[in-house]
């Protein structure tokens, strides 16, 4: 019930009620004496007579309006006590009810609920307030996830950026110490220190990504592309890069060479890369094979990434796209990384309109299958 039909019925109750009781008391007692009035009129009273019938009549009536006062001033009371109650319970309680949330809210305590019990505006009110207290406590406990996560990331870089580091002071050091006494020694460690600043570089590569991807920054260009040509050329370089490393790599194209799709081209051909940098970075065998795939499903093209590296658990597979998440394997690993390398895989997909998601056993090999939509030409109706 709204509050202005409760104020409403407690303005009709009070004012119109004893008004009612009055205008029905009045018609009723002088219809019942104007009946006797006229019956002394009929029997041709005498004027005495009337006269002492109309004395007593204002008697009756001084009588009847004081009784129906008393009983007025009688009811009158009892209903104030009830609408004030009822109005205390519908309006006042509900307000000081509120008043304690935000009083919790101002103190930090999201853990209280505002129980509605009213369906009037108040009602409203509280139901408004319970829903900001619920997106308040959500926004709170995803800001100290994010915190959390933030730490674990600056724990994860000071660790990934001081692995490098050390061995190329260490390596340098040897240089200058004369340790590397041959041709063969230096050129040995020129190679490792120029292969750890290629990870640092990439690790800072990484984050500074990251840091677009967070503030929705990225910048797409999106072009009309044609998939043969465009996963052709990926898969080339992918190839020779896979090679020369000593990984085994193989391609497939199951597409129609007129299908076309809109897609920024650099920022897919990060995604083949990242993808592909796990697979390199987790393999434990030594034959490791990746293979590609790219294939026609309905209005979608469909890339499969495959290898038969280690796997990943069952428990930790819903969760390698989450932003920081590190597998038991990266974390004990010494090739573990920041754990935002998937996640930007996932944004980038996103925003494409595309999809991505894994299929793997551990011990067998991991699949990541990524979908984006064909390019179709709308008909213009002359």
């Amino acid at each position: 019930m709204k509050i202005r039909t409760k104020l409403f019925i407690a303005f009709f109750l009070i004012i119109g009620l004893p008004m009612v009781l009055l205008s029905v008391g009045a018609v009723t007692f002088t219809s019942y004496h104007m009946d006797e009035l006229y019956a002394l009129q009929v029997e041709t009273a005498t004027a005495e007579e009337i006269a002492q019938a109309v004395k007593l009549y204002a008697i009756e009536v001084r009588e009847y309006i004081s009784n129906l006062m008393i009983l007025i001033c009688l009811i009158v009371p009892i209903i104030v006590i009830c609408l004030v109650i009822w109005i205390y319970h519908s309006i006042v309680t509900p307000i000081h009810m509120l008043q304690m949330a935000t009083q919790n809210i101002k103190n930090g305590n999201l853990d209280f609920e505002v129980e509605v019990h009213n369906q009037d505006e108040i009602g409203e009110l509280c139901e408004d307030f319970e829903e900001m207290r619920i997106r308040l406590k959500d926004n709170a406990e995803e800001k100290l996830r994010s915190e959390q996560q933030q730490k674990e990331l600056i724990s994860n870089i000071s660790h990934d950026l001081k692995t490098p580091i050390t061995a190329i002071k260490g390596y340098v050091e040897g240089l200058i110490d004369g340790v590397a006494d041959t041709p063969e020694k230096q050129n040995k460690y020129l190679q490792t220190v120029y292969s750890k600043a290629i990870d640092m570089d990439r690790l800072i590569n990484e984050l500074s990504f990251y840091s677009k991807i967070d503030t929705n920054k990225i910048p797409y260009t999106f072009n009309r592309i044609n998939v043969v040509g465009y996963f052709e050329d990926c898969a080339e370089d992918l190839g020779r890069e896979l090679e020369d490393e000593g990984f085994g790599f193989s391609y497939q194209n199951y597409v129609d060479d007129s299908v076309q799709m809109i897609a920024d081209a650099e920022q897919i051909k990060r995604v083949i890369n990242n993808i592909v940098g796990n697979s390199k970075k987790y393999s434990d065998k030594a034959e490791t094979t990746i293979r590609m795939a790219v294939k026609d499903v309905g209005d979608f093209v469909q890339i499969e990434i495959e290898d038969n590296g280690r796997g990943i658990a069952a428990k930790d597979l819903p969760y390698i796209f989450d932003r920081f998440y590190r597998t038991d394997a990266s974390r004990n690993s010494s090739k573990g990384g920041s754990g935002i390398g998937l996640s930007i895989v996932k944004k980038i997909m996103e925003d494409h309109g595309g999809k991505i998601w894994a299929a793997s056993k551990e011990g067998v090999g991991t699949v990541m299958y990524l979908v984006l939509r064909k390019y179709q030409e709308v008909p213009v109706n002359e």
